[in-house]
């Protein structure tokens, strides 16, 4: 007799071995968190005891904390884009965030909701959009039943560019003063979540915390009273409600059955800007917007109970385009080959299947700046460096202070042939921020946000 399965019982099969996988699984539930700014430093479970985070905290205790998480780009919309297509984002011009301020992810690109809707799933992104603001870019245009959140960068209290698709697609004024994105994100996250009636689900829920405006209702500052500088007793402020936030969804997944059906990610969206909001960056040289440690390379969780180790680090590079074929393989859909991924699937290698290195060579370009990976070598020209390509071994540098380029000339020769290679595929920006100004034109974003 001829057994027939199907991809997703396959992979069961693969990843959890015939005794343990169920010959009839349910399509597995998909939830991304992305945070904003947050910094590599700032989470409990990355070293900082300074302020609790227990219920992110409790991803890295149930899942796999991967200590080399990456993103494809070092800021605010260009991450986006690459999480949400697997893809490069310079190699469709989405290289800064004029890109998403004047028109947004190209339309070419198809999105991971889209991917999921063909598979039945139903999708919802709560939160921070900063992919497109107007019609043909909104999220309900690119695979989300339900969008509920802001277009680009916003104050907490009363937002700007907000807009709730149950009621409109149009933005709307915010005018309660209680009104503060990082719960009201938790509390629509979990409605829908409780409106699930059997079909799988897929939740993108980016976080606007914890980019400035740095701004937090006064029970959470009254969480730190210890804390005297005003700046950073916000930004702890924050966080924490961030992880309160974080903790509802959490128990929400439980509370309705499905916490071993659903694959779950904490990922940054970029490293901190440590200057403007006080956010830590660990050992990591650089910040926000630089192509050095500090600027993509992030808290980087993923939880699946019973499908993946608890309590495990992973110490090889991963990168938020891995996000994508990742979900994808997890809801058996096999990627077409025309698909061009940069991701991989990173299940086998977490949970221990595979033992080589998801990627040999990562790669980032933002304007003048750029860096090639290696193994554990890193070729980088990044801003507060010398403006010459450095070389660094992050085995034992992580913090990149000692610059090998003179002492290894081949190994230089060998990086940077790699990156030409590679630069020469990506698509020239489709638009450029103008200097000093990354912020959104929030005013110009309103205006062109299309009517009901």
């Amino acid at each position: 007799m001829r057994i027939r399965c199907t991809p997703w019982v396959v992979f069961c099969l693969l990843a959890g071995g015939l005794a343990t996988a169920p010959l009839a699984a349910a399509p597995p539930n998909l939830l991304i968190i992305y945070a904003d700014d947050l910094g590599w430093g700032e989470l409990g479970c990355q070293g900082n005891p300074q302020i609790p985070t227990p219920h992110i905290d409790s991803l890295a205790r149930d899942g796999v904390r991967c200590t080399q998480g990456y993103v494809a780009a070092t800021y605010c919309s260009p991450s986006r884009a690459g999480l949400l297509t697997g893809r490069y984002p310079t190699r469709f011009g989405h290289e800064f965030n004029a890109v998403a301020n004047q028109t947004g992810l190209a339309l070419d690109q198809t999105t991971l909701p889209a991917r999921l809707k063909e598979l039945g799933y139903a999708t919802a992104c709560v939160g921070k959009w900063h992919l497109g603001g107007t019609a043909p870019y909104l999220p309900t245009a690119r695979g989300f039943d339900e969008f509920y959140g802001t277009l680009a960068n916003t104050p907490f209290f009363h937002p700007k560019q907000f807009i709730d698709s149950r009621k409109s697609t149009a933005v709307m004024e915010v005018t309660d003063p209680d009104f503060y994105t990082t719960e009201a994100y938790a509390t629509r996250a979990v409605d829908w979540l409780r409106g699930r009636k059997g079909e799988p689900w897929f939740l993108y829920l980016p976080f606007n915390a914890q980019h400035a405006p740095l701004e937090a209702p006064q029970k959470y500052l009254d969480r730190f009273p210890g804390i005297t500088d005003t700046k950073r007793r916000t930004f702890a402020a924050m966080l924490s409600a961030m992880d309160d936030a974080v903790g509802r969804v959490l128990d929400t997944v439980r509370a309705i059955g499905q916490e071993e059906n659903t694959l779950v990610w904490f990922i940054a969206d970029n490293g901190g800007p440590t200057a403007g909001t006080t956010s830590g960056n660990g050992p990591l040289r650089g910040f926000k917007q630089t192509t050095f440690e500090g600027g993509p390379r992030v808290p980087f969780l993923v939880k699946w109970k019973g499908r993946i180790p608890a309590g495990k680090t992973y110490d090889l590079p991963v990168v938020n385009l891995d996000v994508v074929p990742t979900m994808l393989a997890a809801a058996g859909k096999p990627i077409e080959a025309g698909a061009r991924l940069d991701g991989v699937d990173i299940l086998p290698h977490l949970t221990g299947q595979a033992t080589g290195r998801p990627h040999e060579t990562l790669f980032w370009r933002f304007g003048e700046q750029w860096a090639v990976r290696k193994g554990d070598w890193k070729l980088v020209v990044a801003k507060g460096g010398s403006g010459k390509p450095e070389l660094y071994n992050l085995a034992d540098d992580v913090g990149e202070q000692r610059d090998r380029a003179a002492a290894e000339p081949a190994r230089v020769a060998e990086l940077q042939k790699l990156y030409d290679a590679w630069n020469a595929e990506q698509a020239p920006p489709s638009a450029r921020d103008k200097p000093a100004n990354q912020k959104p034109n929030q005013k110009k974003a309103a205006a062109r946000a299309p009517a009901a």
